[in-house]
């Protein structure tokens, strides 16, 4: 789970994870974060239910800084 942590927070050398290209805002890229550390099965859907509805939310949106350049 720590993994999946670092890929959600980035960091300055690296390349900022894909996810942020559809999440915009950061307090969805926190909520993102909390829900992707919760382990289980029901946990997995609502982090899947909750991308879609913040992509859905967020697409017209300008990228915030640190999201990616594609």
């Amino acid at each position: 789970m720590d993994a999946i942590l670092v890929l959600c927070q980035g960091n300055a050398a690296m390349t900022p994870p894909a996810i942020h290209r559809w999440i915009k805002t950061d307090c969805g890229r926190a909520k993102y974060a909390e829900l992707a550390a919760r382990p289980g099965a029901m946990a997995r859907v609502r982090l899947a239910w909750f991308v879609l509805i913040a992509a859905l939310r967020d697409w017209r949106l300008p990228d915030q800084p640190g999201g990616s350049a594609s």
